[in-house]
């Protein structure tokens, strides 16, 4: 490596790794924000099976799961304001990502409710809880652990997908990488290091998924119910 170019990677990398905790991150969070909501709703839809709503939500996720993201990403950033509706860079890639990512999230989250045993709704029901009590109190606490490791890996995948967000001006990660290299005329080297940057990123999180995973232990009440039927121990 020569002189020139290393001195251009050490002062290239904090250019490009400021995008990226100042955009790239926040666009990340957000977007997996949205992406939760939408598929929490379209997972519960589905799952208490509303005639209409479950069938305009399996539509929504068989389009959103069918399309590339980039075409996505284009139709609300490009498309939209040919109807008359104008969107910011980020926000639409926030709407684009979120309304993707929850596509995906809303199958794992049916999957991992349904997951739970049917006893236990059932045993809800016999001692007078409504559905929302059941799918809030019981339901989804334990479903949420089962679906915990695909959703964070969803997350992962969702930073390394925010880099087609440079395709509609958000100045990102992958953008600053590109803005120099187009300067310094030496895109393998730059790229190269956009991808380190990158691959920090997703290393961090890897990380904090297996520390989550590992050490977290979850409750559900099923859990509480067992540790208060311990024999030896008096109840009231």
């Amino acid at each position: 490596m020569s002189e020139r170019l290393a001195g251009l990677l050490a002062d290239s990398f904090t250019k490009i790794l400021i995008p990226g905790i100042r955009v790239t991150i926040p666009l990340t969070i957000a977007s997996f924000a949205l992406g939760l909501v939408i598929a929490m709703t379209l997972a519960l839809v589905q799952v208490a099976k509303v005639p209409v709503l479950s069938r305009i939500a399996r539509i929504y996720i068989w389009i959103f799961r069918g399309t590339p993201l980039l075409v996505q990403l284009f139709i609300i950033f490009f498309g939209l304001p040919s109807i008359g509706i104008m969107l910011d860079a980020f926000p639409a890639a926030v709407i684009a990502f979120g309304m993707n990512s929850g596509a995906y999230n809303a199958e794992v989250l049916r999957s991992a409710i349904l997951a739970v045993p049917a006893g236990q709704s059932e045993a809800a029901a016999l001692i007078g809880m409504t559905y929302p009590q059941t799918m809030f109190h019981i339901v989804l606490p334990q479903a949420f652990p089962i679906a915990f490791p695909s959703l964070f890996n969803s997350l992962i995948g969702l930073v390394k997908d925010t880099s087609l967000a440079s395709s509609i001006t958000v100045i990102e990660l992958f953008t600053a990488a590109q803005q120099i290299a187009a300067r310094t005329f030496e895109p393998f080297a730059l790229y190269m290091e956009a991808a380190v940057i990158y691959l920090i990123f997703c290393t961090l999180l890897t990380w904090l998924q297996g520390a989550l995973e590992g050490k977290l232990v979850w409750k559900t009440p099923a859990d509480k119910l067992v540790a208060d039927d311990r024999p030896g121990e008096e109840h009231a």
